[in-house]
């Protein structure tokens, strides 16, 4: 039956979820996924397609959904779309595929989203999402350096891949993914999502070296003129903090979020004392600013024991730049 009422999504209750760091969202089963995707309009003009920066095919594998086709579905995203089980979780899709679903109008827009992420586990979980040889392009005969393993780098990576260039990824930390990996937390998106999304890259032919700083192991001339590549992708993100200038900046229990998640995330300070990377939040918390950072470093501090967290926010509630999902995940949670 098309339009009615949008299937709700699995949840960890607040009360457990907010002392483990596992997904906090479970996914849809089979059944709830073909229910969803039934939903859909099948619009003459689609305008999700419009609302998504890389223009996913979205009725059509939301169609394949519908009719149970989940190997037709995973299929069709990954024409377009290198992290479909990165994407089904992380981006806002009430801002931008979901936003311009004509269902919306009057009721609930298609949870393209949920959708998105049910299609890109299932497949990983039935081995459906291996690289096709017929993907790729024949092969250029030329090299491309990538600098970052973030979500701009790896999806370059992957279409370069596709056309035929021989890709090779530098990234500076010890683990490629970039923000995916050190910035958002494990129970919004897993780090072993994020690694299986890598390794589809890697079967495509892309090479990742860590521990590369560009500028310091290699300049930017010298992958040029000395290893051989004829173009260069600078994919380096916009990771370093904004601070305030005001007193006490500098005092200890003062983190940056950048700093505090990359601790949590990356250098598994979570798992203290397994892993020596003590962090330190105290009973009462404070987060100062209102977007989804906020809210996974206030998330991350209930976790780690604060007994009361605030987010400390300029504007009015209305005007929270974060997720409106992510907002009332943390409420919930305290």
């Amino acid at each position: 039956m098309r339009g009615g009422m949008r299937n709700a999504m699995p949840e960890q209750p607040a009360d457990v979820r907010n002392k483990n760091f596992k997904e906090v969202t479970l996914g849809y089963d089979e059944k709830t996924a073909v229910d969803e995707a039934q939903r859909c309009l099948n619009c003459p003009k689609p305008m999700c397609v419009t609302g998504c920066p890389v223009n996913v095919f979205i009725p059509q594998f939301i169609h394949a959904v519908a009719e149970g086709k989940f190997d037709e579905a995973i299929t069709i995203l990954k024409k377009k779309n290198a992290l479909p089980a990165v994407c089904g979780r992380v981006c806002p899709q009430e801002k931008q595929c979901e936003s311009k679903c004509v269902l919306g109008i009057k009721g609930e827009p298609v949870a393209i989203g949920r959708l998105e992420r049910f299609v890109a586990d299932y497949a990983r979980d039935h081995q459906l999402d291996k690289v096709d040889p017929e993907e790729k392009q024949p092969a250029k005969g030329k090299k491309v350096a990538i600098v970052g393993s973030g979500p701009s780098g790896l999806t370059a990576a992957g279409d370069l891949a596709k056309m035929g260039y021989d890709v090779t990824i530098f990234e500076a930390l010890q683990a490629a993914g970039g923000v995916l990996m050190y910035g958002i937390p494990q129970f919004r998106l897993p780090k072993e999502i994020v690694q299986h999304e890598i390794q589809g890259l890697k079967e495509l032919g892309v090479k990742i070296i860590t521990d590369a700083v560009i500028g310091r192991t290699f300049t930017l001339e010298e992958l040029m003129k000395e290893e051989g590549f004829s173009a260069i992708y600078v994919g380096t993100g916009a990771g370093l903090p904004h601070f305030m200038n005001i007193a006490g900046e500098n005092l200890n229990g003062v983190y940056s979020a950048n700093e505090f998640l990359t601790r949590v995330n990356l250098m598994k300070a979570y798992r203290f004392p397994d892993y020596a990377t003590p962090v330190y939040v105290g009973k009462r918390a404070a987060v100062v600013g209102g977007g989804n950072v906020a809210m996974d470093a206030a998330r991350t501090s209930k976790r780690l024991g604060a007994e009361h967290v605030y987010i400390v926010y300029r504007r009015g509630e209305d005007e929270l730049p974060a997720r409106k999902e992510e907002v009332e995940h943390a409420k919930q949670e305290g």
